[in-house]
């Protein structure tokens, strides 16, 4: 979360959503982000 200003989150080769990494970790849009998120922040 502190190593870029921007991110962008791929899904088979295409950019599905882009955005500061606070406002994509905290507010995601896409339901393909936020399945994603909660797999990888599971436990924490």
């Amino acid at each position: 979360r502190r190593v870029a200003d921007r991110v962008v989150f791929m899904d088979r080769g295409e950019i599905v959503e882009s955005g500061t990494p606070q406002r994509m970790f905290e507010n995601p849009q896409t339901d393909r982000l936020k399945l994603f998120l909660s797999q990888i922040l599971r436990g924490h």
